[in-house]
Formats: structure tokens, sequence, C-alpha cells
């Protein structure tokens, strides 16, 4: 109302008391126009404010306007209900508020939240629901309760003469006002069909995941409404209590709210109950034009009532001997766990190991570290073991654990001061070893962590990442240089026995490392190294290795020949062809395109024309040299690293050989249904007597 207007107003009230005196002894109607006119008055008073706003963190004596069965409980809570059937409850704030801007009658801005409760009696079935109301009187007197909430009756509801805004928090399913399920959250204007609604919950916001509530559950929880008068926006959202305000609404409606309210409006909360009896509580409330409601002290809020009554002392009779239980199950679940943990984490651990120190490792922190050698943290696995990936706690360091069963003690003492030995290796381009632990029948050697994994997942397609030549000629020398230091520039010599794409791994700058170094030699301690069990990998082992089973530098310079070709050419060194039931030897395929003078042409196609010919060529010819079948013909790696640093021109491959000239790749009859039946990446261990049958003679 203007200022215009309670100038009239209050000149008519004066006009009528004053005078004469006569207009009130004469006229009894004037009693009755005053009565109206200062009602309106102060009604357009107290309406007034734009930025009302009120907060109750509990409800103590609080000034509400009470209806029906509502009432205050001792302890500071609205309780809209009791346990009455079909009967209702409603709690208003007692002034009106002024929701509409005086020029163009468009709805303001409100914010209101609040903390509630619903408690159900029967705990499988729920009573009736609640709603926070905006109405344009007080009490709602011909509201029904059951269904209705107290907002409607059965002729009124749906009308558009309503004028009534709510926000129902409803726990049963009403097929008449098509609500989705009997635990949901409405919108309804003028009308208890609902706008939109949702099923009770809330979106986290971390995850953004759904999380459902239930609304009859017996825990507070909280609800925003929020209206924003430009935008024409309402928003609905609910949490559980003290998870504060979740950044997704539950609801989100645009609707503009001007045609539904009148300039005069009462805020409060409303609900009712059936034949299924159910308790609503309001336990904190905050409301504010144009702004933002204050934020409650939820900490100050009184807790829900206990439903029905409090339990009797009966510690004496039931307490004790349950306390006395419990301990005694306590104890003796303790006592399994420790002796369970113990035998779970049990390690052989013996005198002559206290001397290496930093590099035993305890099997609870590999346990730990790999999680449990999760299969999720699997990096693969091969003829010697599975290897994890872990992060050991203490230090935050990547690790790749391999573990590796030993049937027999024969021979572990000295295998295990040789890996404590190699783990003093020093070379960037061999994968350290850092220690190992032996627990059981297992042994668990701790390397450390290469993110890029094996280099045959990227020669053989099995990444999305194809490596360029730049790339594949840096690993290669790589590997080399790895394998000369092994060879020469180390304290003792290390005969690796397993060079192939499949043991070079890649570090984050996809640098190569040769990894697994010394392994095979757990298979060999104890027995004479002349001895013909054979560990390798079919398709790099040397034909003098199958025959004598003793591992030199010489059948290491074989085997990095195959790993030469098979990163030039993309090709596995034995590949089976089932169209034609024999199998491709890649060696001799390569010898081919270089008999032809094509030798550029067995090149990985994958490369495309991105290659240096020069360096490309220098590495085919490389490894058919290394590959000759006489180990005396094959060039030492000091000398392979020279060729491949440019330092010496490589040999012309016809002047190679014993005499008779040329290079030999000797491959026996029978050998090639052998390797149809076993595949070149397969690491075998087998008798030379087996072997021999096979590869006896030449060809």
């Amino acid at each position: 109302m203007s200022d215009t207007e309670l100038s009239s107003n209050h000149t008519a009230f004066m006009f009528m008391v004053d005078g004469s005196g006569h207009g009130l002894r004469n006229c009894p109607a004037m009693f009755f126009k005053i009565a109206i006119l200062l009602s309106s008055l102060i009604i357009s008073l107290t309406a007034a404010d734009e930025n009302v706003g009120f907060i109750y963190n509990g409800f103590r004596s609080e000034n509400l306007s009470l209806h029906g069965i509502a009432k205050f409980t001792a302890n500071g809570v609205l309780k809209l209900t009791n346990e009455t059937q079909r009967q209702k409850g409603q709690a208003f704030y007692p002034n009106p508020i002024y929701f509409k801007t005086p020029t163009n009658g468009t709805v303001f801005s409100f914010s209101t939240t609040f903390v509630f409760g619903i408690q159900s009696q029967n705990r499988i079935l729920s009573g009736h629901g609640m709603a926070f109301v905006i109405a344009p009187t007080l009490g709602l007197p011909f509201a029904l309760p059951s269904q209705y909430l107290g907002l409607f009756n059965d002729s009124n509801n749906g009308n558009a003469s309503n004028h009534l805004f709510a926000v129902e928090l409803d726990s049963i399913e009403n097929k008449e006002f098509n609500d989705i399920n009997d635990n949901h959250v409405g919108i309804d204007i003028n009308g208890l069909k609902s706008e939109i609604s949702n099923s009770a919950g809330y979106h986290d916001n971390e995850t953004g995941l759904f999380t459902s509530l239930l609304l009859a559950g017996g825990q507070r929880m909280q609800v925003w409404v929020e209206y924003n008068g430009e935008e024409k926006q309402i928003n609905v959202t609910l949490a559980p209590f003290k998870s504060g305000k979740p950044s997704n609404p539950l609801l989100s409606l645009s609707r503009d709210l001007s045609p539904i309210f009148n300039k005069i409006m009462f805020v409060g909360f409303s609900s009712s109950t059936g034949s299924l009896l159910a308790s609503h509580y309001v336990l904190g409330w905050s409301f504010k034009m144009n702004g933002q409601a204050e934020k409650l002290a939820l900490s100050q809020l009184p807790k829900l009532p206990r439903i029905g009554p409090k339990p009797k002392s009966k510690f004496l009779t039931i307490g004790l001997p349950v306390i006395f239980v419990s301990l005694t199950l306590a104890a003796v679940s303790g006592v399994v766990y420790v002796i369970r943990r113990k035998r779970k984490f049990a390690e052989v651990l013996e005198d002559w190991e206290l001397e290496y120190g930093p590099h035993r490792f305890k099997y609870k922190d590999l346990y730990f570290a790999t999680k449990g050698f999760r299969e999720t943290e699997l990096l693969g696995s091969g003829g010697f073991g599975k290897v994890y990936r872990g992060v050991l706690p203490s230090a935050k360091l990547e690790i790749a654990v391999k573990r590796v069963s030993h049937e027999s003690r024969q021979g572990i003492r000295e295998f295990v001061a040789e890996i404590v030995s190699i783990g003093h290796m020093r070379h960037r381009n061999l994968v350290q070893l850092l220690g190992y632990c032996r627990r059981k029948g297992e042994l668990l050697l701790v390397y450390d962590y290469m993110p890029n994994g094996s280099l045959d997942k990227y020669i053989y397609g099995q990444s999305n990442v194809t490596l360029n030549w730049r790339q594949r000629f840096s690993v290669i020398k790589g590997v080399a240089l790895g394998l000369l230091y092994l060879h020469e520039e180390w304290e003792q010599v290390v005969i690796h026995r397993d060079v192939k794409a499949s043991n070079v791994l890649l570090d984050g700058e996809f640098n190569g490392r040769l990894g697994d170094f010394g392994l095979s030699r757990l298979y060999d301690h104890g027995s004479d190294p002349q001895t013909t069990h054979i560990v390798g990998t079919l398709g790099y082992l040397a034909p003098e290795q199958t025959r004598t089973g003793k591992a030199t530098k010489s059948s290491d310079v074989f085997a990095f020949g195959a790993f030469l070709l098979e990163v030039a050419c993309g090709r596995r060194p034995i590949e089976s062809r089932a169209a034609t039931e024999d199998c491709m030897i890649l060696v001799d395929w390569v010898f081919g395109f270089w008999s032809r003078g094509e030798i550029l042409d067995a090149r990985d196609p994958k490369l495309g024309t991105d290659y240096v010919a020069v360096e490309l060529e220098l590495v085919l010819k490389l490894g058919l040299i290394c590959s000759n079948s006489v180990a005396a013909a094959r060039p030492s790696l000091r000398q392979v690293v020279q060729y491949l640093e440019k330092d010496f021109p490589l040999p012309e491959l016809s002047a190679l050989g014993t005499s008779g000239g040329g290079l030999r790749f000797v491959h026996p009859d029978g050998f090639d249904d052998f390797v149809v039946s076993y595949p070149s990446s397969m690491s075998i261990s087998a008798s030379t007597s087996i072997v021999d049958s096979i590869l006896s003679g030449g060809r």
C-alpha cells in the first residue's frame, strides 16, 4: 500500500471517530466498518516489508499460528500430527507476507530451508506425508486430511481459484493424483497432481550419482525451496541432515508464479494422517524474501522424539553377561586373527639372509602394495610367473612384483645371493631389480615399475600407439647397451638367456630397458652349467644352445638378432601359417629379401614411409649377421653397439660365415612341425634329448 493510500485510510478513520462524535454513537454499523479498515491497515503495514525474513532454530514457545492437532513439544520440536487417525495439522508464520511487486504485479524471489522428519508407526507401511505450503489464508479450514495432506478437498482440488503453492514430501502412492511411487517429492500448484516430481534423494556433489532417501525412515533431512523471480525458476533440493546442500537440485521447474499468488500470502506447513499413522516434525525453519534464507544452526536443532517407551535398564541381568560373552568372543577372535595374519604373511627367513638387509622386502608390504595381488593389478604373465603393479605405502614408490614358484630348496641360497648382487647393477637401459622376498613355496622379485609396459604390445598392435622408426631405433640401441653392460661392463658376466620384445620394457619417455635378466637362473642353480636343461623362448634359442644346454654370450647375441628383425619387421621370429600347415621363419624370410636386393621391403608396413633407410637397412642386415647358426661367426655385443653407433661399417653379408662363405641358417627336418604346435612367444624348458631329436641334421 502506498503512502497516499495509508494517509487516505488514516484520514477516513479520523473522520469517522472525530467530527461531532455522532458517528460512533448514531451509527452502530460503523463499528464493523472501522474493524475492517483497521484490519486492512494492519495487514498492509505488515506485508509492506518486501525483504521480510525469519529463522527458527527449534521451536520453544514460538509465535506460530497452529491449526488442527499441531503443537510444540517440550524439547522444541514442531509436531504437526500425532497418533490420531484422519486428522490434519498445520503451522503458519502468523504475519501475512507481501509477495508481489507494486509496479507490475510479478512475484518476488524467495528462499526457504527447513529440517523435517517423518516417523511411521508401522515398520512396513507408512502413513501420509507433509508439505511446505504458500496459501492465501491461514489454516486452510476446508481442506481434508488423509491423501489431501490438509491442503485441498475433493471439490476444490485442481481449481485455479485456490491460489496455492506447495512442495509435497509424500510417503504414499495415490493413483488418483498420478503419484510416481510411495516415496517422492513433488511441486504442486492448486492441486495434488504434481507439476513435476521425483523419487526422494539427492545427487552427490563429488560423484554426481543419485542416492535415494526414505522420507518416512525416521531420519532428519533438510529441504531447500527457492524461486527466482527474474528467471521464473523453482528449485527444490533434498539432502541428509548435516550433509550440506547438493549442487544439483532434485526438482527444477520453469513456472511464473505471478498468476498463482495473491499480493498477500501466508507460508507454513501442512500434514495429515489416515488409517496408517505417521508423525510429522519440523525441527528448524528459515525464510527470506528477495534473498537467500539464513542458514540454520544445525548443531542447535533438537532431535526427533523416541518412538515408543524408553527401554528399561536390564544391565545387571542381561548387560553384564552380554558384555562378558562379547569380550570373550572378542579375545578369541583377536587371537585367531593374529594367528591367521601371521600365517598369511609368513615368510621364509634364514640367518644367512640377514646380511642382505634392504634387499629383503616384507611380504606384508608387497601384499598391501599390490592390493592383495588383485587381478586388476596384474600387468602380465609368462613362463616364469605373474607380474603385478604395486605402490609401496611408505615410499609411495611404484613397483612391479614378479611371483615365481620354487619347488626345491636346492641352490636357493646361491640364487638369492646372485639376485642381491644383480640388484647392485645400475644402467639406464636395465630395469632396476630392487630386491626379493621369500614366502613358503614362492619367490617374489621386486623391480622398478615401467609405466608404458612391454615393447611387444606396440610392435604387434596390442596398443593404440604405434612406435615410429626413431623410437624403435632408440629402443634397439638402448637394449644393445644394456646387454653390453651385462656381458662386459659389470664386475661379473651375466647371461640374459631370454632377450625378446616382451622382456623389453618402456619407461615414461618410451626409452627401452631390458628386464628379467638373470631370472631364468632360478631353474638352474644346483645343477651343472653343462646341464641339458634348457630355458628360453622358441625362435630366440641359438642352435648350439639346444644341443648343449649351455647359455653363452653368443647365444644372447643370437636372441638379439631375432629381436632386431622382430622390431624392424613387426613379425615374430616364428609364425605359423594355417593355410599351408607350415611355419614362416623370420630370418629365412628376411634373407630372401636380401638375396633379391630388396631387403627394405621386409620392413614393418606400419612404418609407412617415415623411416631412415640407412638405419633400417643396417638393423635388418645386423639381425641376419647375429642370427648366423655358427656361433663363432656372430659379432660380440661390443661390435654390435659399434655398428649401431656407426663407429664401424657393417661387414658385407656375403663375406661372412665359415669355410664356403656366406651366412648359414640351420633348421633341421621336422622343425616346422614342432613350431606349428608351439607359438614362438612361449617360454620353454625342455631337455636336449627332446629338442635334439627334432633338430638333428641340417638343411
